[in-house]
């Protein structure tokens, strides 16, 4: 490729007679804290000038302190003024403009991660997981539907953390768009030099599927966690290969993008469930969706509901609207027997409000993260030795505790509380208590090839998705395995137990047998007229496709699980051989 050629796939830009018109905020939209940047007068001017380049000159000095504010008071410069006006949804795929389908269908993505009914916090491009953005601001996004729009079966976009770099030329076979976020050079990769990057505008936090245009609401993670807590039952609590967890209490907390999915996921498996929650917007947004089945602001309140239903047998999911840290600890003096315990709060940025602390509100909380970090930081902490000494006190009890894949037992760590360790001495062997992988999605379901098969009817219509759920049913064979059996009832109920948040999309476990005649029988569908387009995707928990020691890879015993050669692999091989 040529300097010239090189010149040529960097010519779009954004053009504008007039500024777009000041913002307007929605009432009732939840809006993020603000974060962490310790900018000086140097780096401050680098990151206005990082934010500049991405608009016409000639609206430099108008936009200059418009930025500058942003970034002061929010840590972060989001480019508000640049947002579409009203509510950006995924949109059906033909009313999209672009070159080739695969165009329209990533600009579809990119809208259903910032629908007000999916986002955490919309208006600063947020997805999930408290800090994971679709990019850093809406010049960024704006550019990047140029770009999409332009796209075309001989080229490929290139996006570096939010940052469109270039249309470049390639071959049909080759990928549409490669995207990366947030790698850091190793001696900078740390929480403090990653804010000081993303304070300037060059880092983004693409979470999984945020960054990759790959989220499709809670349901994403629904269908793991309801195959994590049905295995658990079978495998610690005595729960038979084809019994569901009436009759067994779990508990937990957060009720955010990925959280979210864990009372509709208790239910579906049978269970009786408390949900913790302080962020009465998370709370009502799950409610009102379905996701929960009831509200309650009293430890007491929610055990009631909860005990009722686990002695009747029945399915709930409680809403507590509180911090679970007091919720746990009036278990453990009441003598109420926890089956189930885990956490999904966002510990892995637990400094930057993924964690409230037990004793202050949720408005404290958020206070503080922009009055006095240090003082957060203290009491987050203390919170979550707190935390974890009355997990162990309940598991010296009979319950069985599990780390889902949040840091939560990383950030205890953290805290300083170094008994937490396995060797007694550092995180690399993992912790006291297990990894959900290790325990089990790994033996039952890794193992096996098993992983997250998801697709979206472009379309938008209700009835292709029926149709794609019929057609996914038929090509399991309930009778294989146990896993087959689960898959088939989970595919087979999907429609009844009103999963879909945001675009018309399906989750479905498969090994690579089921998803190969899957996907043959979609494309056949898609060939025949039978339904719209299909767009084909996956997660995390992909087999092979993360290196997390603390999660995906945490049951890796041959000291290779603080290496993340396989998911570079993992990403050079699907780019390379298709």
């Amino acid at each position: 490729m040529t300097n010239h050629e090189i010149s040529a796939a960097m010519k779009i830009r954004l053009e504008f007679d007039e500024l777009p018109p000041d913002p307007v905020f929605k009432p009732g939209i939840r809006r993020a804290p603000r974060r962490e940047s310790r900018l000086t007068a140097a780096p401050e001017e680098l990151a206005l000038r990082n934010a500049l380049r991405y608009i016409p000159e000639k609206w430099h000095a108008r936009m200059a302190p418009e930025f500058l504010a942003e970034l002061r008071t929010h840590g972060r410069i989001y480019g508000y003024r640049f947002r579409p006006a009203g509510e950006i949804v995924g949109r059906p795929v033909e009313s999209y403009r672009g070159a080739c389908l695969e165009g329209r269908a990533f600009q579809v993505m990119m809208d259903n991660n910032l629908d007000f009914a999916v986002a955490l916090y919309p208006y600063e491009l947020v997805t999930y997981g408290e800090t994971g953005q679709v990019c850093q601001n809406w010049m960024q996004y704006a550019l990047i539907r140029k770009y999409l729009e332009a796209l075309d079966h001989e080229t490929t976009l290139v996006i570096e953390s939010g940052h469109p770099l270039g249309l470049f030329k390639s071959h049909p076979l080759a990928p549409r768009v490669v995207i990366t976020n947030g790698l850091m050079i190793g001696m900078f990769d740390n929480l403090k030099d990653f804010n000081h990057a993303a304070a300037l505008g060059v880092a983004n936090y693409g979470q999984m599927t945020a960054g990759g245009w790959m989220y499709i609401g809670p349901q994403g993670i629904v269908h793991g966690t309801f195959n994590t807590l049905l295995n658990a039952g079978r495998l610690k609590l005595g729960v038979s290969q084809d019994g569901d967890l009436s009759g067994k209490l779990f508990i937990s907390s957060g009720l955010g993008g990925m959280s979210g999915a864990q009372g509709k996921a208790a239910i579906i498996a049978g269970a009786a469930c408390i949900i913790a929650e302080v962020d009465p917007s998370r709370v009502e947004t799950r409610f009102s969706q379905g996701w929960v089945s009831c509200v309650e602001t009293t430890v007491e309140g929610a055990f009631a509901r909860a005990e009722e239903a686990r002695a009747a047998g029945k399915p709930i999911a409680v809403a507590f609207q509180g911090n679970v840290v007091e919720l746990l600890e009036h278990a453990d003096e009441a003598g109420i027997r926890v089956d189930l315990l885990s956490d999904q709060t966002s510990c892995h940025a637990a400094y930057e409000g993924g964690y409230c602390p037990a004793g202050i509100s949720f408005e404290e909380r958020t206070r503080l993260l922009g009055a006095d970090p240090a003082r957060f930081r203290t009491l987050v902490d203390s919170s979550l030795v707190r935390h974890f000494g009355i997990i162990r006190r309940l598991a010296a009890k009979g319950t069985y505790f599990f780390d889902y894949g949040n840091s939560f037992l990383k950030a205890v760590y953290d805290a300083g509380a170094r008994e937490v360790s396995r060797n007694g001495v550092d995180e690399k062997d993992g912790f006291i208590f297990p990894s959900y992988v290790e325990d089990i999605l790994g033996p039952e379901l890794f193992d096996y090839g098993y992983g997250p098969f998801r697709w979206v009817c472009l379309s938008g219509k209700e009835e292709d998705l029926q149709k794609t759920d019929k057609a996914a049913m038929d090509c399991i064979d309930p009778t294989r395995r146990g896993q087959d059996r689960d898959n088939w009832l989970w595919i087979r109920d999907a429609e009844k137990n009103r999963l879909v948040v945001g675009t018309k999309a399906r989750i479905l476990y498969q090994d690579a047998m089921g998803r190969t005649r899957i996907a043959l029988k979609f494309n056949d569908m898609v060939r025949k007229g039978e339904v719209g387009p299909i767009m084909l995707g996956r997660d995390h928990h992909d087999c092979g496709g993360t290196d997390s020691p603390f999660r995906e890879t945490s049951n890796i015993k041959d000291g290779s699980n603080v290496m993340a050669d396989m998911a570079v692999q993992n990403f050079a091989g699907d780019a390379a051989r298709g």
